[in-house]
């Protein structure tokens, strides 16, 4: 039960920022040559850790902190739409950041786009 309340605790920080963000800029990050189909490629923007998946010619962006232990989701394994924390084996959808076994715990996630064989991905600053 005290995971369960440290993990709800990390998820209501993780809301409680994005409603603080208004100020929007979409940040330019790699090449969309470089993330193939189903695969995921770890990036880091304006400090943040994020982890790009393509997923049906679909590019997401999400945390890429698992908000159990705080591990990177680099050597995990995708699964369709879900992720999987290699330290633990939480899986999370990458459409939504939901975690699939309590849907209140959820992974910040960053919406991109593609233009001119970039990836672009949109980070909410603080005013």
């Amino acid at each position: 039960m005290l995971v369960l309340g440290k993990v709800l605790e990390l998820a209501k920080l993780s809301s409680f920022e994005g409603e603080c963000m208004s100020k929007t800029d979409f940040v330019s990050s790699i090449k969309e040559s470089e993330l193939k189909e189903g695969k995921m490629k770890p990036v880091r923007l304006k400090g943040r850790p994020i982890l790009l998946v393509r997923v049906g010619g679909e590019v997401f962006g999400v945390s890429n902190l698992c908000p159990h232990e705080g591990c990177s989701f680099e050597g995990g394994i995708l699964t369709g739409h879900l992720v999987m924390c290699p330290c633990h084996g939480w899986k999370f959808d990458v459409r939504n950041g939901q975690y699939q076994e309590i849907p209140q715990v959820k992974l910040v996630c960053y919406r991109c786009k593609v233009e001119n064989g970039k990836i672009y991905v949109e980070i909410k600053n603080k005013e």
